[in-house]
């Protein structure tokens, strides 16, 4: 009987002991896997920020080469003519004046994203825009032919309008930086079901790109492009450099 109850007591220890041994595997294991959840939100939210730190990048480097290639321009004029009246001069300087505020301006709000919870300040550049980027670049001494095709605009989401202004934008950078005097060419078109077609082009300058950025400025069109589900391309026809982009317009 003695032996009877030895065996018991032992199987009953060893059973409440493989039993607390699973509940602490199930409780080690329960943290192993909140742990794990823990650490693949702690990444999501990091490349979360990360890929919104680039958007910021991306925006500031299309608003500052703007206006910089605006300021450029708009120095040139007044160290080459030299037959400005003193009230040309003083329009020149004006514009020079404007474009560098605005120019602060521009990065102030592009950097205030850096404080925000919820991704670029609004408002931002819309195809409703364009007209104005367009006056704004003719009135710095660009010239610019616009043939605009576009139907149902007012359809278009704005986070599409937006890639397409800063499309637009860039490209005229690109072209008051590789071929500067050069007339600049866009046209724009498309409605929905059939996408966003965006083309600027201009005299393709000699021996490929010149001035400072080498061929950046593509580099950055293009990953807009692709962010935004389009594709674009490039290259030199008839003595043209042609920029074609295509963003997607659901109907």
């Amino acid at each position: 009987m003695t032996l009877v109850y030895a065996v018991a007591a032992a199987v009953i220890l060893a059973g409440s002991t493989l039993f607390g041994l699973y509940l602490a595997g199930r409780r080690d294991l329960a943290a192993a896997r909140q742990d794990a959840v823990v650490a693949a939100q702690a990444q999501w939210v990091e490349q979360a920020k990360l890929e919104e730190r680039l958007k910021i990048a991306q925006e500031m480097h299309d608003v500052l080469a703007h206006r910089i290639s605006l300021l450029a321009m708009l120095a040139g004029g007044l160290a080459y003519r030299e037959n400005l009246s003193p009230e040309q001069t003083r329009e020149a300087a004006l514009a020079i004046q404007e474009n560098a505020h605005q120019s602060l301006n521009e990065l102030r709000a592009v950097l205030g994203t850096l404080r925000r919870e919820d991704g670029l300040a609004p408002p931002q550049p819309t195809l409703a825009h364009l007209d104005a980027l367009f006056d704004e670049v003719r009135a710095a001494g660009q010239r610019v032919e616009v043939d605009d095709a576009i139907s149902c605009r007012d359809a278009l989401p704005a986070q599409t309008g937006r890639h397409a202004y800063r499309i637009v934008q860039e490209a005229l950078t690109n072209a008051r930086k590789h071929a500067p005097g050069s007339p600049v060419t866009a046209e724009l078109g498309g409605r929905p079901g059939e996408g966003l077609r965006i083309r600027v082009s201009n005299a393709a300058p000699p021996g490929g790109p010149t001035g400072p950025g080498g061929r950046l400025g593509l580099v950055g069109l293009a990953e807009r492009t692709r962010m935004a589900g389009g594709t674009l391309t490039h290259a030199v026809r008839d003595g043209r450099f042609v920029l074609d982009a295509r963003l997607p317009w659901e109907a």
